[in-house]
């Protein structure tokens, strides 16, 4: 038994768009970039997704990681931004130990009046996932900027190298 069917239907692609609340006036995402997006989160195969579009398989693929490259670069901008305009910035350079990280975070909160609902182990998780591999064991390897929303969003960002 495979996990495809060769017969698999494809759902209604504008009710998905529609359920989740597409726009291509406010979206980064093309609509075909949308509709590939929409059925691969619904399990939909490549091959029956480029059969349902009259197109080839390899194109699907490219369709998809174009959107997910946009889904990513969004995801980043957006949190530039609120990095950016956060109250509380904080730079964190290569050779800190994470563990003094939550202390640097408290403080420079009680300092702007804002408040961070985070104890200190879950701070440094949200650090470490957000930094990857620029943050290894408990060393920082890599300059961070952290930065705390005035509603209490963590914001993590390697620096970025000037090129």
């Amino acid at each position: 038994m495979s996990d495809g069917r060769d017969d698999e239907t494809v759902p209604d692609v504008d009710e998905l768009l529609d359920r989740a609340g597409f726009d291509p006036e406010t979206s980064v995402l093309t609509r075909r970039q949308a509709e590939v997006l929409a059925l691969r989160e619904q399990g939909v195969r490549q091959s029956t997704i480029a059969e349902f579009l009259g197109t080839s398989r390899a194109n699907v693929s490219s369709i998809e990681a174009s959107a997910r490259s946009n889904v990513e670069k969004a995801r980043e901008t957006v949190t530039f931004v609120d990095a950016l305009t956060a109250p509380v910035r904080i730079e964190v350079t290569a050779g800190s130990d994470l563990y003094d990280v939550p202390k640097r975070v408290y403080d420079a909160c009680d300092d702007a009046g804002v408040k961070v609902n985070h104890t200190a182990p879950d701070l440094m998780k949200i650090v470490s996932d957000a930094a990857g591999d620029a943050v290894e064991g408990r060393e920082v390897k890599e300059t961070l900027f952290i930065g705390v929303t005035s509603d209490g969003r963590v914001r993590v960002r390697k620096h970025a190298e000037t090129v």
